[in-house]
C-alpha cells in the first residue's frame, strides 16, 4: 500500500468511527510520524494531503521543517533541556512538556508564544515521560508564570497491548483531565486538545475524543 492508498484508507476510518460516536470528522487531526521514512516518503505523503507532520528528536526535527516549511510541523519526544535552544522556535506544536525545567528553558529560549501538550503518564508505566494524572492540575496551574506557553491540550501515550478495556480507560482518563483543565477556565491553558492514539489504537482514541492522531 502507498502513502496516498494508506491516507485514504486512515481518512476513511477516520469518518467511520467519527459517524460511529457521533463526532465531526473535522475535530480529528492527523499526524504524520516521519522518524523513521525517507524524504522521497514525506514528499509522497505531501502529494497525497497531509499537512500535519511530526519528529520526536530535535535535529530531525529542525531539519525537516526546513525543508518543508510551508507544512504544519510538531515536536513530539521528550525534549532534553539542552536542546530546547536548538529547536523551540522552530516548533509549531511540542507534545512533550512534562516538568518545570523544561518550562522554564522554554520561557528563556522562546521568541514566540509555544503551543504545548502537557505529557500525562496515564498508564503509569515506568518507560513512558510524563506527569502523573495527580501532578498534572499544579503543574498547569504553575504555568501561568511563563508568557511564552499556551497549554493547547493534553498528551498520553497508551500501553503497547491489545486489550482494548485497557487502553479505552487510558483515553478515556485523559480526556477527563483535560475536561478538568478546561473547566478552570485559565487564559493560558485553553486546552481544548487531546493528543492521544497511534497506528494501532486510534480509531479507539477517537472514540474517546483525541483530536490529534499520530500515525507512522
Amino acid at each position: 500500500m502507498n502513502v496516498r492508498e494508506n491516507f485514504e484508507t486512515i481518512t476513511k476510518e477516520i469518518v467511520e468511527t467519527c459517524k460511529k460516536v457521533g463526532r465531526n470528522a473535522e475535530e480529528v487531526n492527523l499526524v504524520a510520524v516521519t522518524k523513521y521514512v525517507s524524504d522521497a516518503r514525506v514528499e509522497e505523503a505531501i502529494e497525497a494531503g497531509i499537512t500535519d507532520f511530526a519528529e520526536n528528536r530535535p535535529q530531525n526535527y529542525v531539519e525537516r521543517k526546513s525543508k518543508y516549511s510551508d507544512k504544519i510541523w510538531h515536536l513530539i519526544g521528550s525534549l532534553q533541556t539542552r536542546k530546547v535552544r536548538d529547536v523551540i522556535n522552530e516548533v509549531d506544536y511540542f507534545h512533550a512538556l512534562d516538568r518545570d525545567s523544561l518550562a522554564k528553558e522554554i520561557e528563556k529560549r522562546a521568541e514566540k508564544e509555544i503551543k504545548c501538550f502537557v505529557q500525562v503518564n496515564i498508564s503509569g508505566e515506568e518507560s513512558k515521560h510524563g506527569l502523573t494524572s495527580e501532578e498534572a492540575i499544579d503543574f498547569i496551574k504553575s504555568l501561568e508564570q511563563y508568557s511564552k506557553i499556551k497549554v493547547v491540550g493534553l498528551m498520553t501515550m497508551a500501553p503497547f497491548v491489545d486489550d482494548e478495556v485497557v487502553l479505552r480507560n487510558c483515553f478515556r482518563k485523559l480526556r477527563q483531565l483535560r475536561d478538568e483543565v478546561k473547566g478552570l477556565n485559565l487564559p493560558y491553558a485553553p486546552c481544548g486538545y487531546l493528543s492521544m492514539g497511534m497506528s494501532n489504537d486510534y480509531k479507539i482514541a477517537i472514540e474517546e475524543g483525541a483530536t490529534h492522531i499520530r500515525v507512522g
